[in-house]
């Protein structure tokens, strides 16, 4: 564990943790809304480009799950904190990269190949993990985006990556389309809701369907309203990322 120091920002922190706040606030409302039990979603702070202090400041507010889309974002930043919080690797992985975060990570949300999962499977087996993945789903079949595009297609992998013995899936993943009106999306999440349920009928051996990861910033609210267990919030939390 490093001995990482930063300068001390009282009113960063308190900005986060408001912000932080209303999220959790307005997750409750939506869970209010359709008859749901707050508890059963969980806030995914999406910490990628920003700087490990944040991370720090909500870490000391309670929050313990950070989603990055980089693996070397992601090590660098896990090596570097100064207690122990829980990874989700939430952005497209590469087949040469699975060997970096494989151990690092509580949850990878962006398997959508079975030579993705059969190289998370090898690099688990060496170190005598499992696993834990959802499967990402391209709901809204964007082109540019990636993730598997029909139900066959996604019922085949399941039975597929079912046999590996150091991967585990635990549900479905997607991002929907950036949208100005986040109602435009319901019929997205309400679709991904159905595939979740269909597959949870289906009892496959080795897999757990409980995580249905669907919802940002700017629609979570609408997810959680059509059965998102798992929501990944940036912008709300974080503020706008400086991209330059």
């Amino acid at each position: 564990m490093s001995d990482y120091t930063f300068p001390y920002d009282a009113a960063r922190k308190q900005l986060l943790t408001e912000n932080l706040g209303q999220v959790r606030q307005r997750i409750r409302a939506a869970c209010e809304r359709v008859g749901r039990d707050p508890d059963e979603v969980v806030i995914v702070a999406v910490s990628k480009r920003k700087p490990l202090s944040d991370i720090e400041y909500l870490r000391e507010s309670g929050q313990l799950e950070f989603g990055e889309n980089y693996v070397q974002e992601l090590c660098g930043k896990e090596e570097e904190i100064s207690a122990p919080v829980h990874w989700h690797m939430i952005g497209h992985l590469q087949t040469n990269k699975v060997k970096y975060i494989v151990d690092r990570t509580v949850l990878i949300h962006s398997v959508d190949s079975l030579k993705l999962a059969k190289q998370i499977e090898k690099e688990a087996a060496k170190k005598n993990i499992t696993a834990q993945i959802l499967l990402q789903v391209n709901i809204a079949e964007e082109d540019t985006k990636f993730g598997l595009h029909d139900k066959k297609q996604l019922f085949d992998l399941i039975t597929e990556i079912s046999k590996l013995s150091h991967v585990k899936v635990r549900g479905l993943m997607t991002s929907a389309p950036f949208v100005a009106n986040s109602e435009e999306n319901r019929c997205y999440f309400r679709k991904l809701h159905k595939l979740f349920v269909d597959i949870q009928a289906k009892n496959v051996n080795n897999i757990d369907m409980n995580i249905l990861s669907m919802g940002m910033t700017n629609d979570y609210e609408v997810a959680v309203e059509e059965g998102a267990t798992m929501v990944r919030v940036g912008t709300a939390i974080f503020g706008a990322r400086d991209y330059n």
